[in-house]
């Protein structure tokens, strides 16, 4: 099946074409028109979502389930067009695109199974007790309800699995909540394409079509507009911390704030304790410098800072990294503004006077090369901005003076994404007095891995406190991130006609 994009919106079942548009930039292939969103896209796809709340938000469970698992099917159908149109657009290889749709239509299979299941509900009941003294007590159920319209922000790292019917889509549709998304203009003919695979189940299924909605745009108004507007009920979006912080604060300073789910940055710092050091500096080196070019170092959970006891170990680690990328062959990034922010990282980290460069090439344009640099925990702690995420194939070693020192950088971290400790047996001791720190600094702490590649599951967390995400206490990955879409309601003396259907029994 091959696929030209139209360029157009897709507003509540109605493709339109608006009057101004963009070009993408493509890494290969031929360049596309898209339209760009307006004020009046916004209200309409708006209205109609809440307008489909009223139906798709009191729905069976069963059938959002039927519904979530023809979209998948019709991503499927639609398999070689979508790698296709994605590799032009964003240079990623045609396995990393496979393997990112079948993670798409895996996480939509996995809402289903879960909201049929119904565990999500958090169904409690507290017995009525008539004759308590001094006063009785009613009846109280409580379950967890939808919240009404959410907008979804496209990732550019993922035009897939984080984007037009990603992670935050299906949380969303499953919690019975109509989603509005701000296409990515990284990759915009792969969100018209998803798109249509949504238009197509919708059509099958007979939802309401006000249920999903895809606006396109290359500028900040369009995004603006969404989360200011009075239906959207809470925000997913991964992305810039500066961008997302901008909706952050629009979300925060409506006349009726919203909740706003925004995942925007993290180093993911990685602790290697002196035994693990000792025992196998070069083989972490080789698994460093995998995890940290993989994908062109494109992951939020991009592992960019490690950090070491100085001493001879700590010599040969940083040695083996330094060869290991310097074998990796350029890599093409998803866009050229990711490009030109990789690169003026890299700047930025080379001239800094406490700053050694153990690897650096230079780089113009879309393919870019690793870089290493080192530094010592001084000199970090001393500069804020080195704990700044780099988008792209940058890591820093950071040479402690003791186990003690590491304690105190790792206190020194703001929020991450992911914290990892490399260990042996024997650094047990330091581990434990390291992980109450990285428990408070990170979502996911891990041992003797790598944080690259985030498993699709009940207990995945990926989040963490700010700036990592802007809630702590919510995930973007897994089936616990429908919980963002959901809100408690008690039912007080309510009779047994009355009761919601997934309360009644």
């Amino acid at each position: 099946m091959g696929f030209t994009p139209t360029g157009r919106h897709l507003v509540a079942g109605d493709w339109i074409e608006g009057e101004d548009f963009f070009s993408s930039a493509p890494a290969q292939g031929p360049v596309h028109r898209f339209s760009i969103g307006t004020s009046a896209l916004v209200n309409r796809a708006c209205e109609t979502a809440e307008d489909a709340f009223w139906h798709f938000g009191y729905s069976k469970r069963s059938e959002r389930a039927a519904f979530l698992r023809l979209l998948a099917e019709e991503i499927e159908v639609r398999g070689e067009a979508i790698t296709a149109i994605g590799s032009q657009e964003t240079g990623l290889p045609a396995a990393r695109l496979q393997g990112e749709r079948a993670r798409t239509t895996g996480q939509l299979r996995l809402f289903a199974d879960h909201i049929e299941e119904g565990f999500y509900l958090d169904r409690r009941t507290d017995g009525a007790l008539p004759d308590r003294q001094p006063v009785p007590r009613p009846e109280i159920r409580m379950m967890q309800r939808p919240i009404g319209p959410v907008a979804v922000f496209g990732a550019s790292n993922f035009p897939l699995a984080f984007s037009t019917a990603g992670g935050d889509t299906a949380a969303a549709l499953a919690a019975g909540c109509p989603v509005v998304v701000k296409g990515h203009s990284a990759h915009p003919g792969t969100g018209e394409i998803v798109a249509h695979a949504v238009d197509a189940a919708i059509g099958r299924s007979g939802v309401h079509p006000g249920v999903f909605s895809l606006i396109q745009g290359n500028n900040r108004e369009i995004g603006q507009a969404i989360v200011q507007h009075p239906r959207i009920k809470a925000v997913g979006f991964t992305g810039s911390l500066a961008g997302g912080r901008a909706l952050f604060d629009l979300c925060a300073a409506r006349p009726e704030p919203i909740p706003f789910f925004g995942e925007l940055g993290s180093v993911n710092p990685m602790f290697l304790l002196p035994q693990a050091l000792k025992a196998r500096p070069e083989a972490l080196a080789q698994g460093w410098a995998a995890s940290l070019t993989m994908g062109a170092g494109q992951f939020c959970t991009n592992p960019g800072i490690a950090i070491v006891v100085d001493g001879r170990d700590a010599d040969r680690f940083t040695a083996a990294a330094g060869e290991a990328l310097g074998k990796v062959a350029p890599q093409t990034m998803l866009s050229d503004g990711i490009a030109r922010s990789y690169h003026e990282g890299q700047a930025r980290m080379a001239e800094r006077n406490a700053v050694r460069a153990v690897l650096a090439t230079p780089m113009s344009g879309r393919d870019v090369s690793p870089s290493l640099f080192e530094t010592s925990s001084e000199r970090f702690i001393a500069d804020h901005a080195m704990g700044e995420e780099v988008f792209g194939p940058l890591g820093l070693v950071v040479r402690a003076s003791s186990v003690e020192d590491m304690e105190h950088l790792a206190r020194a971290f703001a929020g991450q994404l992911t914290a990892t400790i490399h260990m042996e047996p024997s650094d047990l001791a330091a581990a434990r007095r390291l992980l109450p720190i990285l428990e408070r600094k990170a979502g996911r702490v891990l041992v003797n891995g790598f944080p690259t590649g985030v498993e699709v599951a009940d207990a995945m967390v990926h989040g963490g406190p700010y700036p990592a995400s802007t809630n702590f206490g919510a995930t973007s990955v897994g089936t616990l991130s429908i919980r963002r879409f959901l809100r408690p309601v008690a039912y007080q003396n309510l009779p047994r006609d009355l009761l919601p259907e997934d309360l009644d029994g």
